[in-house]
C-alpha cells in the first residue's frame, strides 16, 4: 500500500549527532563581547551627546511625548503670567491723580488767542466740594497768561493758578472737581532710606503718564539756587532736596515721586541737564513742600524773614578793602552790608552800610559755606520767622556790636 513515497520514509530511527564543542565556545565568547560593547557604550554616551554625535536625552524625550501624542490632535494653551507687583500697584494708585499742566501765553495784543509755551506735570492732592487742588512747579506756570489741566483720559479744563512761591519752586492750581477721580496721598519723606526704592510719574517731553523707577540716592542735599525776583533782584539760598537716580526729563517737573506704598514723598523739580551727567534728578521733599502747599492754598501767598540789607562776601572783597573796613585779623568770614533799605528791618535795628554780620539768631557765618552770603539767606529763611526779634553781630570800624532786629515779611512770588 503507498500512501506515502516509500523512499521518503524508513521505519528504522536516525542515528545519534555527537555535541560540537566550538559552537558553545562562540556563544560564550558572543555573550562576553556584548556585554562588554553595552557597558562601553553607556561610558562614552555623554561624550556623543556633548559632540552632538548622539542626540540629547531632553530631545529624545521630547521626541518620545510627540511620537505617544500623534496619535490625536495636538493643541496650544495661553499661558497666564500675574506680574503685578509693589510697584505696578503704586503706580496704578498714583497715576490718575498725576495730570499735565500747560502753560498758555498770549499771542496777540488783546489776549484772544494763546499758545503753548512749555508742560509740566502736577499732582491732584485735594478734593473739597466743587473744586480740586493741584501742585506744580512755580517755573512750569510762570509767566501764564491761562493754564490748563489735561487729565490722563486727555480730557482738559481750566485752572486757576491760587498762589506761587519762586523760593521753593512751587505753585498750587484749583480746577473743578466734576472730573476728578482719584487723590493722591501725601507720605513722609522724612523716614525714606538711601537706597529704598522710588517711582517718579509726569508728562517727560509732553509722553502723559510716563513712569520711571530708581532709588532713593541721598535723603537730604543742598542745591545752591539763584531766584530771580519779580520785584528785582537775586535770591541766592541753598534748597534742601532728595536726589534720585530715577528719570527725571523736562515735562516731568511738578510731577509725583512716590514710594513702594503709593505716597508722594516728594515733586520732582530740578534737573542736572549736561550731556556728561546720567542718574541725577532731584525732588523737593514732601515734608518741605506741605507746609508751603497749604499756606499758598489757604493765603495765595508765602511770607518769609525779610532784614532789608544788600550785601556781599567778605572774602570776596580785595584786601585793601577788608583793611578799610577794620575787620579784626581773626575774622575771616562774614557778610559785608553794601546797603540798607530806608525804614527797613535792619534800618529800624540800627544796621548801617559798611557794617560786617558775623552772626543772626545766634548762628555763626560758616567758615566753610561756599558763600556766607548764601550760608545767611538759608539759615534766615528756614530757621527764623516773621515779626521775630534776633540778636545780630556785627563789626563796625572793627568794634563788635551786638543789635536787636525784628524781622519784616516779605513774599517771593
Amino acid at each position: 500500500m503507498g500512501y506515502y513515497d516509500d523512499d521518503n520514509f524508513s521505519g528504522s530511527e536516525p542515528p545519534t549527532r555527537k555535541p560540537n564543542g566550538r559552537r558553545g565556545g562562540w556563544f560564550i565568547s558572543g555573550l562576553l563581547g556584548a556585554i562588554v560593547g553595552i557597558v562601553f557604550f553607556f561610558l562614552i554616551s555623554p561624550f556623543l551627546e556633548n559632540q552632538g554625535w548622539l542626540p540629547s536625552s531632553s530631545e529624545q524625550n521630547a521626541n518620545t511625548n510627540i511620537s505617544s501624542n500623534s496619535g490625536g490632535p495636538t493643541s496650544t494653551k495661553n499661558v497666564s503670567l500675574n506680574v503685578t507687583s509693589s510697584a505696578t500697584k503704586a503706580v496704578d494708585t498714583v497715576s490718575p491723580a498725576v495730570v499735565a499742566v500747560i502753560n498758555l501765553q498770549s499771542a496777540d495784543f488783546f489776549d484772544n488767542q494763546y499758545t503753548e509755551t512749555g508742560i509740566g506735570s502736577g499732582i491732584i492732592y485735594k478734593k473739597d466740594g466743587n473744586f480740586a487742588y493741584v501742585v506744580t512747579n512755580n517755573h512750569v506756570v510762570e509767566g501764564a497768561g491761562k493754564v490748563e489741566v489735561r487729565f490722563d483720559d486727555e480730557t482738559k479744563v481750566d485752572a486757576k493758578v491760587l498762589g506761587t512761591d519762586s523760593l521753593y519752586d512751587l505753585a498750587v492750581l484749583q480746577i473743578p472737581s466734576k472730573q476728578v477721580k482719584k487723590v493722591a496721598q501725601f507720605g513722609s519723606s522724612k523716614s525714606l532710606k538711601r537706597g529704598e526704592p522710588v517711582i517718579a510719574i509726569g508728562n517727560p517731553l509732553g509722553f502723559s503718564g510716563s513712569v520711571t523707577e530708581g532709588i532713593i540716592s541721598a535723603q537730604t542735599r543742598s542745591i545752591s539756587r539763584t531766584i530771580d525776583l519779580k520785584s528785582g533782584g537775586q535770591v541766592t539760598w541753598n534748597a534742601e532736596v532728595l536726589q534720585t537716580d530715577a528719570a527725571i526729563n523736562p515735562g516731568n517737573s511738578g510731577g509725583a515721586l512716590v514710594n513702594i506704598d503709593g505716597q508722594v514723598v516728594g515733586i520732582n523739580s530740578l534737573k542736572i541737564s549736561e550731556s556728561s551727567v546720567e542718574g541725577i534728578g532731584f525732588a523737593i521733599p514732601i515734608d518741605v513742600a506741605q507746609p508751603v502747599i497749604n499756606q499758598l492754598e489757604t493765603n495765595g501767598k508765602v511770607e518769609r524773614p525779610y532784614i532789608g540789607v544788600s550785601m556781599t562776601d567778605l572774602n570776596q572783597l580785595p584786601a585793601q578793602s577788608i583793611q578799610q573796613l577794620k575787620v579784626p585779623n581773626n575774622v575771616h568770614t562774614g557778610i559785608v552790608v553794601t546797603d540798607v533799605v530806608q525804614g527797613g528791618p535792619a534800618d529800624k535795628g540800627g544796621i548801617q552800610s559798611g557794617d560786617v554780620i558775623v552772626s543772626i539768631g545766634g548762628h555763626s557765618i560758616d567758615e566753610n559755606a561756599d558763600s556766607a552770603t548764601t550760608d545767611f539767606s538759608t539759615y534766615l529763611y528756614k530757621n527764623l520767622n516773621v515779626g521775630q526779634t534776633v540778636k545780630v553781630k556785627v563789626y563796625r570800624n572793627g568794634k563788635e556790636k551786638t543789635l536787636n532786629v525784628k524781622l519784616g515779611g516779605k513774599v517771593f512770588s
